[in-house]
């Protein structure tokens, strides 16, 4: 089966990474899955489903917030499955507390996965994609805590805020290169880090109530609907769309 290219997804274990994942296999893209090694088992169940779908996949484990394993997390699949025509840097932490009890070390650590580890994803990507010489699409995942800061939240929408940032000055230099870059912007999705918000907020049923409340439609997002994005941004189609980061939040807040 011909492949459209080779995607390589960070944060592949669940959620929204692994959502993602599954519909670039759909669309015909062979699959580089990354996450930490203790969510091998996981990674593990998702490359199976990858295959039932006829792609080739590898796994390469890694810490994001760590460089050479990112360069290494590259390497390995250019090794493995030939290329890399598609970052999807997914993987991503979230701290919830007061502003006044955020702790340096609660900053740093989200900073270190969120904004670091998005940038040495797109680095190291790009470097092999500029080296093949023929393109590639680049995506991050900012969030709506990251066009709008939200109380409770402070590292958290900060390195959101960062993704953005970083997404538009790569993609001004990388355009040269035929090179898009982008990110999605979701609102809460159903997924466990909706779950952890609530948990922190120390009465989920409320919390999850106040946000619908707020959304015109009226629920949370879908980690499919967030596949089925990323599929369009990675497309023929968006080769004009770069530098953006694409809100999919039900309208809860508009650009």
């Amino acid at each position: 089966m011909s492949s459209l290219g080779v995607a390589l997804v960070t944060g592949a274990g669940r959620g929204i990474g692994r959502a993602i994942a599954l519909r670039l296999a759909q669309d015909g893209y062979d699959l580089a899955l990354s996450d930490l090694h203790v969510n091998q088992a996981l990674v593990e169940t998702l490359a199976t489903e990858i295959k039932n779908r006829g792609r080739k996949y590898t796994i390469v484990p890694a810490n994001v917030k760590y460089e050479a394993e990112v360069k290494g997390m590259v390497g390995r699949t250019v090794k493995e499955l030939g290329s890399l025509d598609v970052m999807i840097a997914n993987a991503g932490i979230v701290s919830m507390k007061p502003f006044l009890d955020v702790e340096a070390e609660d900053w740093d650590e989200v900073q270190a996965v969120n904004s670091r580890g998005t940038f040495l994803c797109y680095k190291y990507a790009a470097k092999q994609m500029v080296d093949q010489g023929r393109g590639g699409r680049i995506i991050g995942a900012s969030s709506l805590a990251g066009k709008q800061g939200w109380s409770h939240l402070t590292a958290y929408s900060s390195s959101k805020f960062t993704i953005r940032g970083l997404t538009q000055a790569a993609a001004v230099e990388l355009a040269e290169h035929g090179i898009t870059v982008n990110a999605y912007s979701p609102g809460i999705v159903d997924t466990r880090m909706k779950q952890i918000l609530g948990d922190a907020s120390g009465d989920p049923e409320g919390f999850f109530k106040g946000y619908t409340d707020r959304v015109p439609v009226r629920r949370f997002g879908t980690s499919d609907e967030v596949a089925g994005l990323v599929s369009y941004l990675v497309s023929k189609e968006a080769s004009y769309i770069t530098g953006q980061s694409v809100s999919i939040n039900g309208g809860v807040y508009c650009d």
